[in-house]
């Protein structure tokens, strides 16, 4: 994560396509993650960010993110 700019984009960053279209990602349950991280992340930063929000959630650190979602 290079900045707190940044995770404050990955905490407010929707899901544009698919069954989770726009939620949260950090709302997305991890069992998801767990299935995209063994097909494969999508390319770009679409990609970088889901990767970033499942190593977020595989190590419980959800709680972190919350507080930066804007409401």
């Amino acid at each position: 994560m290079e900045s707190n700019e940044e995770l404050i984009k990955l905490a407010n960053m929707r899901m544009p396509y698919g069954k989770y279209k726009g939620q949260f990602l950090v709302h997305i349950p991890e069992p998801y993650y767990v299935w995209l991280r063994q097909k494969g992340f999508p390319a770009g930063k679409l990609g970088v960010q889901l990767q970033q929000m499942y190593e977020i959630k595989v190590n419980g650190l959800e709680g972190l993110i919350y507080p930066l979602i804007k409401k």
